[in-house]
């Protein structure tokens, strides 16, 4: 080992290695990234200035959408910068930092899920404790928690991936940096770096999916109790959608790391990989607007209000 060099810098592989897909691929990621950052901030936007959406679920909403414009812009811009330029380097100091945030928002992700699973528990199973359970101050404070422990585990994972070097291949063989593609061409032990992954990803994992989970089985008792069809409807169309994010979320990630790999043009796992972190930023707010009666009416009434000419 001692004869290697020492690497500084690595190659993305990107989407694929085939000349005439990069010009349709740049269209299709751009026009993606658009719909994402326009839809995610409408949604904010819409949550902020409606005041009838200034309620605890959408100020959970709300985060969620932030979240999305920052995963998604943590990976696409770079991944059309290389399918314009075909400049596909990248130092070891960002892609190390790329990971961290790519962890970082991840984990706020899995966690404010929880928390708005929780949300949804005191609003169908304890409805008349629910302004007092879930006040703007314990919203604000279970955000700051998810906010900070993401934080911690993610400068956990970094501050260890940041102790390895890189003497071999310099090819990762996807479109972002990732923990795992950095383990496959490192030339240290990362016998530490898994642990600690396998540690922390099994305490979190068996925390987060306990608490994403287990207030549906009250929610369901609780909805099934309900006599008027009406509002039994309208309580389940609430806990779809979100359960909705929460199983495309976890089971993408899950491919992605559990999943088998291919050694294709286009190999499953890098399309696994751009679904939750290109296409599920995008599907979040629509899966939550589109049936949301709330949304529609406070869509129509900034529509109205800007478009209605003013004559006085």
């Amino acid at each position: 080992m001692g004869n290697q060099t020492i690497l500084k810098e690595f190659l993305l592989a990107g989407l694929s290695d085939l000349p005439h897909l990069q010009l349709p691929f740049f269209l299709f990621f751009l026009l993606i990234y658009l719909l994402t950052i326009i839809w995610n901030f409408l949604i904010i936007v819409l949550i902020v200035t409606d005041s009838h959406l200034h309620v605890p679920m959408y100020f959970f909403l709300g985060n969620l959408a932030g979240l999305d414009l920052c995963y998604s812009s943590l990976t696409v811009p770079r991944m059309l910068f290389d399918l314009h330029t075909k400049t596909k380097t990248i130092s070891i100091q960002a892609c190390i930092t790329q990971v961290f945030f790519l962890i970082y928002f991840a984990g706020c992700e899995i966690f404010l899920l929880s928390v708005m699973s929780y949300d949804r528990y005191t609003a169908i199973c304890q409805p008349l404790h629910y302004t007092q359970t879930m006040s703007w101050k314990v919203c604000v404070q279970l955000v700051s928690i998810v906010w900070c422990f993401s934080f911690t585990q993610s400068l956990v994972h970094t501050l260890h991936a940041f102790k390895l070097t890189f003497c071999g291949s310099d090819i990762i063989e996807s479109f972002f940096c990732d923990l795992p593609l950095l383990f496959r061409i490192s030339c240290s032990d990362t016998y530490i770096n898994i642990l600690l992954i396998f540690i922390l990803g099994s305490f979190l994992s068996a925390g987060t999916i306990t608490l994403t989970f287990l207030p549906y089985v009250y929610i369901i008792k609780t909805v099934l109790n309900i006599q008027s069809k009406g509002n039994r409807s309208k309580v389940f169309s609430t806990c779809t959608s979100h359960l909705t994010v929460v199983f495309m979320y976890y089971g993408s990630i899950m491919l992605n790391y559990f999943g088998p790999s291919a050694h294709h043009h286009f190999s499953g796992d890098k399309i696994v990989s751009v679904f939750y972190t290109v296409i599920l930023p995008l599907l979040n707010p629509l899966i939550y607007s589109l049936r949301n009666q709330d949304f529609k009416t406070a869509f129509q009434r900034v529509f109205r209000k800007n478009s209605l000419p003013k004559y006085r």
